[in-house]
């Protein structure tokens, strides 16, 4: 289930943890990518304060936020470029995008599967997909102060095999938010250096935030997860049947015996 659209805004830019974790995933971002110029750029969930640095970059950028959640004027102050949609069907045209940022939209998604496939399908040629989900093996995915301790938790070989199931390639990863989940003073001032040397002793494994970009696999498999989901599921597989041969027959000797 989705988290309201005013609890993340609330963390994200009225809380100092939660503007302290928004900086230090835009810098894992722009690790990822250095440059969005000239593209199409999407953030799916609560994507938006990903977006920013990136707006001044790319030829047109949409925040997409779901239903469940509920949608939100942005950015303050200029027009509006957030929409409201459906999970299962995005707005946008197969194709369309050339990045795609997914932030509190995975792992809060009731069908993360169907979600996978909209992504997919809105990706164009050569599009990257970046999916930040909480870590499992992290702290903040056991504390429900921050939008990290909600919804579904994965590992890393999680995260990278669901996404292959539905078509796509990972290419890289990286984790983030190594700092203790409080707003304790000296706490703030050191993350930055736990960030580095997270990032240098512990890998992926004390991360709040696990990161994988991916690309798109073209063509897609055509006996993929996706093509299994939409043929209908058979509850009674296996439950003998009637054989209306036999039926008939049966029915035939009641009638002679009466």
């Amino acid at each position: 289930m989705h988290l309201d659209v005013q609890d993340l805004r609330n963390f994200y830019y009225r809380t100092k943890l939660g503007r302290a974790a928004q900086k230090v995933i835009r810098e894992q971002v722009r690790s990822f990518w250095p440059n969005a110029g000239g593209d199409t750029v999407a953030g799916y969930g609560f994507a938006v304060p990903l977006l920013r640095p990136l707006m001044g970059e790319a030829r047109r950028t949409v925040a997409l936020m779901p239903g469940g959640q509920g949608v939100m004027a942005w950015p303050p102050g200029q027009g509006n470029i957030s929409v409201l949609c459906e999970e299962t069907l995005l707005p946008l045209q197969t194709g369309f995008l050339d990045k795609l940022i997914l932030l509190h939209g995975l792992e809060t998604s009731d069908t993360p599967g169907r979600l996978l496939q909209e992504c997919y399908r809105v990706l164009g040629p050569g599009g990257r997909a970046l999916f930040i989900v909480p870590n499992r093996a992290g702290l903040w995915a056991r504390n429900d102060r921050t939008p990290f301790g909600y919804g579904r938790p994965y590992s890393l070989s999680q995260l990278e095999g669901q996404l292959r199931s539905y078509d796509f390639k990972p290419q890289g990863h990286a984790a983030a938010l190594y700092q203790p989940v409080s707003e304790k003073p000296f706490w703030l001032r050191s993350g930055g250096l736990m960030e580095k040397w997270g990032r240098s002793i512990t890998g992926r494994f004390a991360g709040g935030v696990l990161m994988v970009e991916a690309t798109k696999q073209v063509p897609a498999r055509a006996g993929g997860v996706g093509a299994v989901e939409r043929t209908p599921l058979r509850i009674l597989e296996g439950v003998g049947r009637p054989v209306p041969g036999r039926a008939l027959q049966e029915d035939d000797g009641r009638c002679a015996n009466g």
